[in-house]
């Protein structure tokens, strides 16, 4: 993919909302809740120590159900691999970092110090034919309301292009590994 000249820091998230490492994971929940956000910055200072999500939170409390989330550390429930991003990189490389990792969410670091959050939503904001690329690759799908709804599965929109099937100039479906029109998707 070809770099497009926008830097990460350029359109990072710069208030994030942040935690210490020793908060319980019931008041992270809170945090989210209050602040309509989906992840949580964990720092010591100013240094990166990990990051924590709703899935997070909903595995502790799956997994951990025993125990009261009131005493359960975000730092205990935290991914253990921390994976960050500098502010001087472009776009085209956090969409590669997050491709390949699986991670939506991306701190922002500079030796360690965070200074920002870097998420999907971030780069499709600013740059929204970037979505289409990391649609195309599987990994930050959005499921369609037909799938959802267990109808048949046709995928995402690709792009508008030619349909391999009837020719036509229209907005096409990837199916099996062919790109279609909507009408040729629905004969097959």
């Amino acid at each position: 993919m070809k770099k497009i000249g926008i830097k990460v820091g350029d359109v990072m998230t710069r208030d994030f909302i942040s935690i210490r490492p020793d908060i319980s994971v019931l008041d992270c929940a809170k945090k989210m809740a209050k602040y309509h956000t989906g992840s949580l910055v964990i720092k010591d200072g100013d240094n990166l120590r990990g990051i924590i999500t709703r899935r997070d939170i909903i595995w502790a409390l799956i997994k951990k159900s025993r125990k009261d989330l009131s005493k359960i550390k975000a730092i205990e429930i935290s991914p253990k691999k921390i994976v960050a991003i500098r502010p001087d990189l472009d776009l085209i490389d956090a969409l590669k970092k997050m491709r390949k990792t699986k991670f939506k969410r991306l701190p922002v670091v500079v030796k360690n110090r965070v200074v920002g959050l870097l998420t999907m939503k971030d780069i499709v904001r600013i740059e929204p034919d970037l979505f289409d690329i990391a649609v195309a690759h599987d990994t930050m799908a959005i499921r369609e309301e037909d799938e959802k709804m267990g109808r048949k599965e046709i995928g995402r929109p690709f792009r508008i292009g030619i349909c391999e099937e009837c020719g036509n100039e229209d907005m096409l479906y990837k199916v099996e590994g062919v790109l279609l029109c909507e009408s040729c998707s629905d004969k097959m």
